[in-house]
């Protein structure tokens, strides 16, 4: 197999930007993001050294993991084939500085996780950035009571530029 690390899609599907908005800052898709903690709640992106937002994450100490929908998915798609900013303008997508951070929120995404660089360490040909979240923003319509409504288009990627959506049915383990 080519991509043996494919043996473990479809996958979620994330926005991460770095930087400073409006100044220098970049959108990067990412699907490999994870939850570290709950208390402190902390997240971990990895990035390739390759990556303009690698160069602003190691500059700046400060992301944004945002979580895009289906309606998005033509700048998402974007986001991840083209490296640095010249891309941004194209994406679609309407951004503003962060409240705590300087990197820029993704205001058409349903949530917004604010992140200060903790720790990195570099595994095989990535970067893992460990962040604390320091402030989230979400839309109520797509988390009622904290918990995701399965209708809200949240993205998954099945691989090689192909992405999917939840579903509306829940299975029970019981």
């Amino acid at each position: 197999m080519e991509k043996p690390y494919r043996l473990l899609y479809p996958l979620r599907t994330f926005l991460v930007t770095s930087g400073v908005y409006p100044e220098h800052f970049d959108v990067m898709t990412a699907d490999w993001v994870v939850v570290l903690s709950g208390e402190p709640f902390m997240v971990g992106v990895s990035v390739s050294p390759r990556r303009y937002t690698h160069r602003l994450l190691k500059k700046h100490g400060e992301f944004v993991v945002a979580v895009p929908t289906l309606s998005m998915l033509r700048g998402v798609w974007l986001a991840g084939t083209e490296s640095g900013p010249s891309k941004v303008p194209r994406l679609g997508f309407k951004l503003r500085r962060g409240e705590v951070v300087k990197a820029p929120l993704v205001e058409d995404a349903v949530a917004n996780l604010e992140c200060r660089v903790v720790d990195s360490r570099v595994y095989g040909d990535h970067e893992f950035f460990a962040g604390e979240v320091v402030k989230e923003h979400y839309a109520p319509e797509a988390y009622p009571g904290m918990e995701p409504s399965l209708s809200a288009g949240f993205l998954l990627h099945v691989a090689g530029g192909r992405f999917t959506t939840v579903s509306s049915v829940i299975h029970g383990a019981d």
